[in-house]
């Protein structure tokens, strides 16, 4: 370091230290905010809160752990998990397995979730939102109601002999199934979904594996084994899955079965 250099640092480090004490008492001269949040109690100097109060707030605090679970609920409740693994099926079938990337998969599967649902959240926008904001009905009343329409959509999409291992494993015994409880109907419809992604993914699977086992054969018999047969059945797969209207097919028949 030259001497002029070395005499501004030295110079300098003096005003470093008087801004920083500077900065420091000023600090301690102000003073700290404080931050309190009341459940149901009244500040200081206020009347007491009524029960109707103190009920709001805690509604409130449950609104807000609903929607902490909310992505949750929309994976295992909806048509989302489904849509997602048959997706994820393809590409791989494809062989192609980071195209399309995984924001576009996602993205796609949850608008085409939205599009399965919509009369559930129909229904349940009329018969349970929509009373509950206007004050008709209590707010029990609006989640009995706003859970019918989505226990009918996952019972319609369940296997029988899944509902009924999740039924034994707890030991119920209900009459009907509006008696089944929700606790034991959603792990049995994810299970269903599960099995129903896994079968449409044999049958994507299918065409893919003769297409690879054709090029596979082909450059055998001409004697070209250092070729790796992806290189070759990679541009096949896509030209039979665009002149097959790959995308609108898939599409189609995944919405055709929750129908």
């Amino acid at each position: 370091m030259s001497p002029q250099a070395r005499r501004f640092w030295l110079r300098l480090i003096p005003v470093i230290l008087l801004a920083g004490l500077g900065v420091l008492a000023l600090a301690q001269s102000l003073p700290t905010p404080s931050v309190s949040i009341n459940l149901g109690q009244a500040p200081p100097g206020a009347g007491q809160k009524g029960p109707q109060e103190v009920a709001s707030s805690l509604q409130i605090l449950a609104l807000l752990t609903v929607l902490s679970l909310a992505p949750a609920l929309l994976i295992l409740t909806t048509a989302f998990t489904r849509i997602v693994i048959i997706f994820s099926f393809l590409r791989n079938a494809l062989g192609t397995p980071s195209i399309p990337p995984n924001q576009v998969l996602i993205g796609l599967s949850l608008f085409l979730t939205f599009f399965v649902m919509a009369p559930t959240y129909g229904r349940i926008n009329d018969e349970a939102v929509k009373p509950y904001m206007q004050k008709q009905i209590d707010l029990d009343q609006a989640i009995e109601r706003g859970s019918k329409p989505l226990r009918a959509f996952m019972l319609k999409n369940t296997y029988e002999q899944d509902l009924v291992l999740f039924v034994n494993l707890r030991k119920e015994q209900p009459k009907t199934m509006d008696d089944v409880s929700l606790v034991t109907l959603v792990p049995a419809f994810v299970i269903s979904e599960l099995k129903t992604a896994f079968v449409v993914g044999f049958y994507i699977f299918l065409p893919f594996l003769i297409i690879d086992l054709v090029v596979a054969s082909g450059l055998m018999s001409m004697g070209m084994m250092m070729l790796p047969p992806t290189v070759v059945s990679l541009p096949a797969k896509l030209l039979v899955f665009v002149l097959a209207n790959g995308w609108a097919t898939l599409v189609s028949a995944i919405i055709t079965g929750y129908r």
